[in-house]
């Protein structure tokens, strides 16, 4: 009998990349340096020792990178701009060859019946932003960020309706600025880290109006990796557990952004180390959205009981744990991620706008890929993103990481999630068997 896990009529397959991890072309038609291009050249921070300087070249082979979206059988394309790419020092002129890139981009999209979504921000920030300003450290980094989301919308805006602000506050904020594994790798005191957040969170608000100014009949929202907790029982009291922890453990960032406000028990934990903040900043941050997105990989076990009414599980050393250290196998993460944010924040239009599975990818003597663990994987998860549908989540759309292997920041090219190979020497993509697998779930709408 064959099985139920079909999705509705409308669904929007897709999937996504971001612009440093696979562009490359970094002094090419006007760009300057990212933080990333900077702390890349820093000894001992990329563990393989590489960049992006090269990374996928898709800044000169995209018309073939979407010949296998069409492979793919996708509908939805997630991408980022880079901002030294349009703005290259970060608050000065607009360089239009930038802005060229992304339009012959999204052109070459619409006509091969792929849908665009783009994001402002995937980390990218410009050097001399950073420069000037202490990067998020500085306030005026948020103006300067809804400035350059503003000239990307009015650029792409009559072509791109839909259209995400950031990407992952946690991973640019915390990796970048408290643990220093990312750019720009600074490793500040938890109260700077937090009103430097803060000034992120604002820049994301700052750029919700900007693009709306700037374009007309858009979709505006952000994709954040906020963190899901699973119930280890589905009990009401391990079900209200996850729920408390889902608000108090994301309070300081998609909680204020869907609600205006911080949360309160998050708020009395980090006592003097909360940020500064001014009612008119948390209602910035807060502008109304048409969607949110969830990128989401892993997630939390936790049952009733401790302290703030909830006890985080630490998974066993035999817990099932992928090519990386930190992925470990939690498919309910996303039925509970989206089932929170749709029932306690209140979010009406959801995508999964990143999911996927780091694996080792090891060629065979035939030269295929058998990825069947990350099959498994993304089976799994989208079987738990039928489940949210059913009950009642308005899930709209769902994006794999990746399309292709490429720069895993400070993993360098040693992790893979791409859908497709890729031989960074010599750019040639080879499908894996997910892409096999995944372009059959497209064209059949459902989980197979």
């Amino acid at each position: 009998m064959p099985n139920s896990y079909s999705m509705p009529a409308d669904f929007m397959w897709g999937v996504a990349t971001a612009s440093y991890q696979i562009e490359g072309a970094v002094n090419e038609d006007g760009r300057l340096p990212s933080v990333w291009d900077t702390f890349c050249q820093t000894p001992g921070k990329i563990k393989t020792g590489e960049s992006g300087d090269i990374a996928c070249d898709h800044y000169h082979r995209f018309k073939d990178d979407i010949n296998l979206m069409q492979d793919l059988g996708v509908k939805a394309y997630r991408f980022s701009i880079a901002w030294p790419r349009v703005i290259p020092d970060g608050d000065g002129a607009v360089n239009q060859k930038g802005l060229d890139f992304y339009s012959r981009l999204v052109d070459a999209l619409l006509a091969a019946g792929i849908t665009p979504f783009a994001t402002c921000y995937h980390w990218d920030m410009p050097e001399a932003t950073y420069r000037k300003h202490g990067g998020w450290h500085g306030r005026q980094s948020a103006h300067d960020f809804a400035r350059f989301a503003g000239v990307a919308a009015k650029a792409l805006g009559d072509r791109v309706q839909n259209w995400f602000t950031i990407n992952e506050f946690i991973c640019y904020t915390m990796l970048g600025y408290g643990m220093g594994i990312h750019a720009p790798g600074e490793q500040v005191d938890r109260k700077r880290l937090h009103q430097l957040t803060h000034h992120a969170l604002l820049g994301h608000g700052l750029a919700v109006d900007a693009i709306r100014a700037n374009a007309r009949n858009v979709n505006v929202g952000l994709a954040d990796n906020y963190q899901c907790f699973v119930p280890v029982t589905e009990t009401p009291d391990d079900i209200a557990a996850a729920k408390k922890a889902f608000r108090i453990e994301n309070g300081n960032m998609i909680v204020p952004v869907m609600t205006g406000a911080y949360d309160p028990t998050w708020l009395a934990v980090m006592g003097a180390d909360a940020p500064q903040f001014s009612d008119a900043d948390m209602k910035q941050i807060s502008r109304p959205l048409d969607m949110a997105a969830l990128n989401v990989y892993t997630g939390y076990f936790v049952r009733a009981g401790g302290k703030l009414g909830y006890e985080k599980i630490d998974p066993p050393a035999s817990y099932p744990l992928y090519n990386v250290f930190w992925l470990r196998h939690v498919p309910d993460a996303l039925y509970w991620g989206l089932r929170f944010g749709a029932e306690d924040l209140g979010i009406k239009n959801l995508y999964i706008s990143e999911n996927g599975c780091c694996a080792a990818d090891d060629v065979s003597a035939k030269g295929e890929i058998l990825d069947v663990d990350r099959i498994e994987y993304l089976r799994e998860y989208l079987r738990a993103a039928h489940r949210a549908t059913g009950d009642g989540v308005n899930l709209k759309g769902y994006f794999v990481w990746s399309l292709l292997d490429n720069f895993e920041w400070a993993e360098g090219f040693a992790k893979r999630f791409g859908l497709y190979f890729t031989d960074f020497k010599t750019q040639k993509r080879t499908p894996k068997l997910s892409a096999q697998w995944y372009s059959q779930v497209t064209r059949a709408n459902k989980v197979l």
